[in-house]
């Protein structure tokens, strides 16, 4: 008898040996891609990374100029940098949330 269990019949015991795949099941529209929070993309949550390696702390709460002379500080690529150029001037930012929202990125949903 190859029975993997003795409190489930065989036909329980196939059934429950089958792993569901991702494919299994159908991902809702605006459902949230694998590995990232609601309200953004994967690929949004790798960039706003990427972004926030460059902006130390000690830059924080900053301006526009705070920010790239830190991120030039911790030699951060010629990408970063012009990325951080594009935030209007005369704006202070408290957090890379922020910052990634004055660039226009989408940041998580609020949960209710």
């Amino acid at each position: 008898m190859d029975r993997i269990s003795t409190k489930h019949g065989a036909r329980v015991d196939d059934a429950l040996s089958h792993k569901p795949r991702e494919t299994d099941y159908d991902t809702p529209a605006g459902a949230p891609e694998p590995g990232s929070p609601p309200g953004m993309t994967y690929d949004e949550v790798e960039a706003r990374s990427n972004l926030g390696r460059f902006i130390p702390m000690a830059s924080l709460p900053g301006d526009r100029a705070a920010l790239i002379s830190g991120a030039r500080d911790l030699n951060a690529p010629d990408e970063v940098i012009r990325t951080l150029e594009r935030l209007p001037e005369g704006e202070t930012y408290e957090t890379v949330n922020q910052v990634w929202a004055a660039l226009g990125g989408n940041n998580e949903a609020q949960r209710t």
